[in-house]
C-alpha cells in the first residue's frame, strides 16, 4: 500500500514507518520536527528510515502544508502527529495542544475526505477515559478526560467520527494505552527509569507507586495499526498490553535487568489517572489484535537498545 504517516519521526511513528516498509508498503512521512522534545532525537529516527528507497520525508506543519500534494495517491493515512504529554498540557501551553492535536487533525481529515482512501487511522489515547469506572475498560464507557491533553485527544477523535458518519471517510481511532519500547520519548517514565538505573541518578516516583498502567509494547501497537488499516473495521478500538502493572512492579523489573534505582517520592500531579486497563476484545475480534510482548521482554529490548546507543555514542 501507499501510506502517509504523520509524526513519522516520533517514537511510535518511526516504528510504524519501519514496520510498513518491512511489509512492502511505500511510505510518505510527514513531520515538522517540533521541539516537544529534542528534535535531534527525531532526526536520528529519520536517519534510520532514510536509506530505504520506498521512504520519503517531508518536513511540514499540518496546519500550513500543501496536504493535497502530500496525500496524492495515498491509500492509507496514519495520523500520529500531535503534542504529547499530560503534565505540560495545563495553563498557557494548552493553545499548543489545541493547535497540534485538534486543529491539525481537522485540517488533515478535511483534506482527506474527498479522496478514495482505504483507511484513515488516528492514534488516540487512553487518556480520553480519565479515571474510568470499569476495568478492563471497554470502548462503551463514557470518556471523561482528567487532563487538557486528554480533552484534545478526545476532541480530535470526535472529529474523525464526525467525518466518518457525515462524509463516509473510513476512520479508525485507536486508543493507545501507555506505549513503550526502544526509542521511547525521553520524558516518558520508562526512558527516565532506565536512565536512572544506568547512571545512578534519582528517578522521581509520582504518587505511592501503586498506580497501574496497561503498558503496551510499540511493536505490538504498530503491527495492530497496519492490521486495522487492512481490515474492514471502522470506529473506535482500544490497544492495550493486556496486563496492567503498578509502577512499583515496573521499577522492580528494571532493577532485575540493570540494578538498583534511587527513588525520589513526589506527589501525584493533576490529570493523572489512578489506573488504566484496556478491554481489547473488540480489536481482537475486528482485526486480530493480540499483544505478544510481555513487560519483561519489552523492557529487556528497551534496555538493550539504550545501552547499545550509549556505547556507540560514548
Amino acid at each position: 500500500m501507499r501510506a502517509v504517516v504523520t509524526g513519522a519521526a516520533g517514537f511510535i511513528g518511526s516504528h510504524l514507518c519501519a514496520h510498513l516498509l518491512a511489509s512492502g508498503d511505500t511510505v510518505v512521512g510527514i513531520d515538522a520536527l517540533t521541539d516537544s522534545y529534542d528534535p535531534a532525537l527525531k532526526a536520528r529516527n529519520l536517519r534510520l528510515l532514510a536509506p530505504h528507497p520506498a521512504f520519503t520525508h517531508h518536513r511540514a506543519d499540518l496546519l500550513d502544508a500543501d496536504l493535497g500534494t502530500l496525500l496524492d495517491g495515498a491509500e492509507v493515512v496514519y495520523h500520529l502527529a500531535g503534542q504529547p504529554g499530560v503534565r505540560p498540557s495545563w495553563g498557557a501551553d494548552f493553545a499548543r495542544y489545541a493547535d497540534r492535536n485538534l486543529l491539525a487533525t481537522q485540517t488533515l481529515v478535511e483534506a482527506a475526505r474527498r479522496r478514495p482512501l482505504r483507511k484513515f487511522l488516528y492514534a488516540s489515547s487512553s487518556s480520553v477515559y480519565g479515571d474510568a469506572p470499569v476495568f478492563p475498560t471497554p470502548e462503551t464507557v463514557c470518556p471523561r478526560p482528567v487532563s487538557p491533553y486528554g480533552v484534545t485527544k478526545l476532541a480530535a477523535e470526535h472529529v474523525c467520527e464526525l467525518y466518518r458518519t457525515a462524509h463516509g471517510l473510513p476512520t479508525v481511532s485507536l486508543r493507545l494505552f501507555t506505549v513503550y519500547g526502544p526509542r521511547q520519548r525521553p520524558d516518558m517514565a520508562f526512558a527516565r527509569l532506565i536512565d536512572a538505573a544506568l547512571t545512578g541518578g534519582p528517578f522521581p516516583l509520582y504518587g505511592d507507586g501503586e498506580q497501574t498502567r496497561d503498558f503496551t509494547y510499540v511493536g505490538d501497537v504498530v503491527t495492530a495499526m497496519r492490521a486495522a488499516a487492512c481490515a474492514g473495521f471502522t470506529g473506535v478500538a482500544n490497544l492495550g498490553g493486556g496486563r496492567p502493572v503498578s509502577m512499583k512492579q515496573a521499577v522492580t523489573t528494571v532493577e532485575q535487568l540493570i540494578g538498583p534505582v534511587i527513588l525520589h517520592a513526589r506527589p501525584g500531579g493533576p490529570g493523572e489517572a489512578r489506573h488504566t486497563g484496556a478491554d481489547i476484545a473488540l480489536a481482537a475480534r475486528e482485526f486480530g489484535y493480540r499483544p505478544r510482548t510481555d513487560l519483561y521482554d519489552g523492557l529487556t529490548a528497551m534496555v538493550k537498545h539504550t545501552m547499545t546507543w550509549r556505547h556507540l555514542n560514548g
